[in-house]
């Protein structure tokens, strides 16, 4: 057996040993971030809208359950192995349950189809500790826009907006009424500070108009399909408005897209330009902020496959819910919407 001997004070060895260490840190902060998991059973579930499931977990060894604040969200495993993330919609004071919902997506892959049929009293899933990258920050004044399942982080916002005295409105839509789901919940807030929006009988919110009138220092919060969220940013991009905007992203079905993660370096091979990617920046959105050339994209959540990219070198974190299980194994691909990297340095065929 060959032995090594390190030097600390070997400049050479210590460069090459730090080097290691931060290549192999996102791939270890993956790996702890599974073994935080603990099993939990589902208590209830309820026909929430059409399509929506609302599901109740409880661990199934009876311990409290960790804090949580609006705006956090859960990694659940799937019994097929798949990964998914939904946004918890019940009470932060509630720590012996976790309230998840769930939107079927028949066109989907399988993730949705799968919970759906799974969904009984019982059953047992991994689920991972909260995780938050949609906080609630302070104001006096907010306005919340929820597109469909997309309300399911904005609930426990509203909650805590109303115990804490704040100013707020919410604008509601969905393509039916028949597919909003919590109006019961909602019921028990002043009827004046909701407006619902089914499309079929309002038509679609006019954002320029709700977000007019908004004082200095107001907060916007939308979660809700990719069009909603890109016409929202290009209204503020061109608009004057005094609020400051927050977005959650998620695909069709709920599954929230988790794209944050340790920072690191992207090379693109084409033109030999290195990007270093945020912590809580997209491979896709670092990319536009040094080059006019940019990939082509549209659903900007990990599902439609149009920013599909080829890899050349590094270990991808794949977070889409595009590619087949054996795609993501060969690592020849990956969606740099959401996806980031397992390695310290990625090179994409750019």
């Amino acid at each position: 057996m060959k032995t090594s001997i390190m030097n600390p004070s070997d400049p050479l060895q210590s460069s090459s040993t730090s080097q290691a260490e931060s290549s192999a840190r996102p791939l270890m902060e993956h790996v702890e971030r599974q073994s935080l998991h603990q099993m939990m059973r589902i208590r209830d579930v309820v026909q929430e809208a059409d399509d929506v499931l609302l599901i109740s977990l409880e661990p199934t060894d009876g311990t409290q359950l960790g804090a949580w604040e609006p705006g956090a969200h859960v990694e659940v495993v799937l019994p097929s192995g798949l990964v998914r993330h939904y946004s918890l919609c019940g009470s932060p004071n509630d720590l012996t349950t976790y309230s998840i919902a769930v939107l079927l997506n028949e066109s989907g892959r399988g993730g949705s189809r799968e919970i759906h049929k799974i969904a009984r009293s019982g059953a047992v899933l991994s689920v991972g500790p909260p995780r938050n990258n949609f906080p609630l920050q302070p104001a006096s004044t907010y306005v919340f826009l929820a597109g469909g399942i997309g309300l399911t982080p904005i609930l426990p916002m509203i909650a805590q907006a109303q115990k804490q005295g704040a100013d707020w409105r919410l604008v509601y839509a969905a393509r039916t009424r028949s597919r909003m789901g919590f109006l019961g919940a909602l019921a028990n807030y002043d009827e004046n500070r909701i407006s619902l929006r089914p499309e079929d009988e309002t038509g679609r919110p006019d954002f320029r108009t709700e977000l007019a009138s908004l004082p200095e220092g107001a907060r916007v919060y939308a979660c809700g399909p990719a069009p909603m969220l890109e016409a929202l940013e290009n209204l503020f991009a061109t608009e004057s408005l005094k609020a400051s905007l927050h977005l959650e992203r998620f695909t069709g079905t709920g599954d929230i897209v988790d794209t944050s993660g340790a920072e690191f370096d992207v090379v693109l091979a084409r033109t030999g330009v290195t990007v270093t990617v945020g912590a809580a920046q997209t491979i896709l959105e670092a990319i536009r902020s040094v080059s006019r050339s940019t990939p082509s994209s549209s659903c900007e959540q990990g599902y439609c496959g149009t920013c599909e990219t080829t890899v050349l070198d590094g270990l991808p974190d794949h977070r889409d819910s595009y590619l087949t299980e054996d795609e993501r194994e060969d690592n020849d691909t990956m969606m740099i919407c959401v996806s980031r990297c397992l390695s310290k340095r990625l090179t994409l065929d750019l």
